[in-house]
C-alpha cells in the first residue's frame, strides 16, 4: 500500500489547500504518473499524481482543507 502524500514543494508558501477535482473514484485502479486530483491554492491549481500501480482509496473529498505533506489517499 503506497500513501498518496501532497508534496512538500507542491507550492512555495506554507498555505492550506483543498481538492478541486478527484480525476478517479474509489476503487478505480490507477497506474504509476496517473493525474490523480488537483489541488486549488489561493488561485493556483497544482496536480497530485499517482506514485504507484494499484486500487484508489480516497480519504480526502473535494472542498475538504489539506496542507502539504498530509495524506489524500491511498493506493492498494
Amino acid at each position: 500500500m503506497s500513501n498518496v502524500i501532497i508534496p512538500a514543494n507542491l507550492w512555495e508558501e506554507d498555505l492550506e489547500g483543498a481538492v478541486s477535482i478527484w480525476f478517479f473514484e474509489e476503487g478505480d485502479n490507477v497506474s504509476e504518473g496517473d493525474t490523480l486530483c488537483e489541488i486549488m491554492v489561493e488561485k493556483s491549481t497544482f496536480e497530485v499524481e499517482a506514485p504507484a500501480a494499484g486500487v484508489l482509496r480516497i480519504l480526502v473529498q473535494v472542498e475538504v482543507p489539506v496542507k502539504k505533506g498530509d495524506a489524500i489517499a491511498h493506493i492498494g
